[in-house]
């Protein structure tokens, strides 16, 4: 019968690393010591429409199948200049709810936000940062994420990634990130951008209908228009993404390129 472990101060220490209980209900030194080497990987995020979240899960979901300990963070975007309009889907007045957000955009306006416990603090291996786009840059609760002290506790010294959910133009957003991150610590090591489907301004016309209707429609203003949102292949480019960044960590959180001979694991032009 295998010995178990519990970490408890009011046990007598019989072993350096942890106290030897034969008790039951304890773990066994082994599970206490293969939980302490994974990998640890956060997802912090912010997301209105939950497409960010379906990113997170996909990518999550390989993480953990390659045996890392992954926490998901979602930012709550709480200021209350606009926290009003967002509280409630579809937004009560579509285009004039977007429009009220460019000055804020272009500015690159910071507000308030509530940050859950797991992103306040942690000795994360690798983050990976979740940033919608809002008028080609970071949204404002993302940006004020990253600009904040909770986000330089933990990417400080640490490798960090990002995936942008764009309509269509995103590296804008990306070089943000990556640049917020690094004035915070952190070593940018690869991101990932999902688009929406159609043009310019099919694309727009069929954003502007999902917020208003809060479903995808045919037409819009007359005009035909595509599905909004994620295209279905989302979740092969999120789990092709999850894996190369395991590929490059080692049990401790380590780089590793062994698999892939010290070459990239995939040529995806969108990871950038």
């Amino acid at each position: 019968m295998r010995a178990r472990v519990c970490l408890s101060s009011t046990a007598n220490p019989v072993h350096p690393i942890g106290m030897i209980w034969k008790e039951a209900g304890c773990r066994s030194f082994e599970d206490v010591v293969g939980e302490a080497a994974k990998p640890q990987v956060l997802f912090v995020y912010y997301t209105y429409t939950q497409q960010s979240l379906r990113v997170v899960e996909a990518m999550a979901d390989v993480l953990r199948g390659r045996d890392c300990d992954v926490r998901q963070a979602a930012i709550e975007f709480t200021d209350k200049r606009w926290a009003e309009r967002f509280s409630r889907f579809p937004l009560r007045h579509a285009l004039l709810d977007i429009l009220g957000m460019l000055p804020a955009q272009i500015r690159g306006a910071t507000g308030e936000i509530r940050i859950p416990e797991e992103a306040q603090h942690g000795d994360y291996d690798l983050v990976c940062v979740g940033s919608p786009t809002w008028f080609f840059k970071p949204s404002v609760p993302i940006r004020s994420f990253l600009e904040s002290e909770s986000a330089h506790r933990i990417l400080e010294g640490k490798r960090f990634a990002a995936f942008v959910v764009c309509r269509r133009y995103w590296s804008i957003n990306l070089r943000a990130v990556k640049k917020l991150g690094a004035k915070q610590g952190g070593e940018y090591v690869g991101g990932l951008h999902l688009s929406f489907a159609g043009g310019q301004i099919r694309s727009l016309l069929s954003l502007i209908s999902y917020f208003g209707k809060g479903e995808n429609r045919q037409r819009y203003l007359g005009v035909r228009i595509p599905p909004s949102l994620l295209k279905p292949d989302y979740v092969e480019q999120a789990r092709a993404f999850a894996d190369d960044l395991a590929d490059r960590m080692g049990r401790n959180g380590q780089p590793s390129v062994a698999s892939h001979g010290g070459r990239p694991a995939r040529g995806d032009p969108r990871l950038i």
